[in-house]
């Protein structure tokens, strides 16, 4: 089949955007020989530093590998015609529209998961477990994929049999009911998320009496922060790493510790974090977040609806037959770029949000048990503490950590 000019400019984007990735991914690590800021000379002793910088560099060579593997795949898939040959295989079962797109993605959604199972497999299982971090068994390890892969399938395909009934219903006003729609899935996974998809994957246990928990609860009502639930996740079970996060609305609110988190950092440090996460919440970065989160996906479904029936679209990667399907995998090739811009102005937005949760917790509670709690997670997952400005501007969704140690010292 001739290759339209809308193909040439999905190979275009491809290609600039990989290159664009390995530029940064070269300049930062280019940094990662330099020398230790001041402020985090007791971070890592020189043993520690190395293990770190080795770590750095293991994951950036992995990298190139990965991301290159991942372009010529496909490359070669749209040079080929292998999203044609699919869209042929998915007709010899079914030429209704629903039926089509669900054979039509399970298929390359069942294709991209065998072939990066190596990969997930060779950083869980050789990486992580070379530095320490790994904890998963590969029991666990596969238990985990088939319930992503069911989930995916349930959610994902529920969601887009609903998505092609609007299409079909609508028409060209189908992408309003698309958003509400997933407007009202982002809404319920964000209230429920802890209470019915985390149980599938972890053991979540109410944090015990004691005295962590009445400093807890102590900051919470100085604050003026009312918080119930207050749970313990066994993240141990899967790598040494810590976390902490903050879920849900109103009756569903909860914040959820991380059993290393608990194991690694002292009691004033972990309500120090958890001061961190309430700000969150008091500065409304979680409501922003989401009104962001929908405002986005409002913009582009409209986007969507003016392309999604242009077959020009369909035949761009490689489907002479134009269908909504094949449309879909072509909108989101070519809008990519603009997915680029608005995911650097949320993570822009997000290094800012940071600074105001460390400065809320810096003001209702005290700054140096946050400096010494992010000291401790950065030397316990062996973070990259010199990252390039470039890279950070472009891919972190928080300050490095030396910014905001200055920022909470000032």
């Amino acid at each position: 089949m001739e290759k339209t000019t809308l193909f040439y400019i999905i190979i275009s984007i491809l290609i600039v955007q990989y290159l664009v990735h390995q530029i940064l991914e070269y300049l930062n690590a280019k940094r990662f020989k330099s020398n230790v800021p001041g402020e985090l000379s007791d971070v890592f002793n020189d043993d520690e530093y190395q293990k770190s910088q080795h770590y750095k560099k293991t994951n950036y060579q992995f990298g190139l590998f990965s991301d290159g593997f991942s372009l010529i795949l496909t490359l070669c898939f749209l040079l080929f015609g292998g999203f044609e040959w699919i869209d042929s295989f998915t007709r010899s079962f079914s030429v209704e529209t629903i039926p089509m797109a669900l054979i039509f993605f399970g298929i390359i959604l069942l294709g991209s998961s065998i072939l990066g199972l190596p990969f997930s497999y060779y950083q869980t299982f050789v990486i992580e477990e070379r530095y320490g971090f790994n904890k998963t068994t590969k029991k666990l390890f596969v238990l985990d994929k088939i319930k992503g892969a069911i989930l995916t399938t349930v959610f994902g395909g529920g969601i887009l049999a609903l998505f092609i009934l609007f299409y079909e219903w609508t028409g060209p006003n189908f992408w309003i009911y698309t958003w509400i729609l997933i407007g009202s899935v982002i809404l319920f996974m964000n209230l429920f998320y802890s209470r019915l998809i985390v149980p599938l994957f972890n053991k979540q246990t109410p944090l015990q009496e004691g005295s962590l928990k009445s400093a807890i609860e102590g900051y919470a009502k100085k604050v003026g922060f009312d918080l119930k639930n207050i749970f313990v996740i066994d993240g141990s079970k899967r790598s040494t790493k810590a976390n902490a996060y903050f879920s849900g609305f109103g009756k569903e609110k909860r914040v959820t510790l991380f059993d290393t988190l608990i194991n690694d950092l002292n009691e004033e440090e972990i309500v120090a974090v958890l001061a961190h996460e309430v700000g969150h919440y008091k500065r409304r970065h979680i409501i922003f977040n989401l009104v962001a989160s929908l405002g986005l996906m409002g913009f582009t479904l409209y986007i969507l609806s003016l392309f999604i029936n242009i077959p020009e679209v369909s035949l761009a990667i490689g489907v002479s037959t134009p269908s909504f399907h094949a449309g879909l995998v072509g909108f989101a090739l070519l809008y990519s770029p603009i997915s680029e811009i608005t995911g650097l102005a949320m993570n822009y937005m997000s290094r800012k949000f940071e600074f105001q949760a460390d400065d809320y917790a810096k003001n209702t509670f005290a700054a140096m048990p946050l400096v010494t709690s992010l000291k401790k997670l950065s030397k316990n997952s062996l973070s990259n503490l010199t990252p390039h400005p470039v890279y950070v501007f472009v891919h972190y969704s928080h300050p490095p950590l030396v910014e905001r140690i200055r920022n909470l010292k000032a």
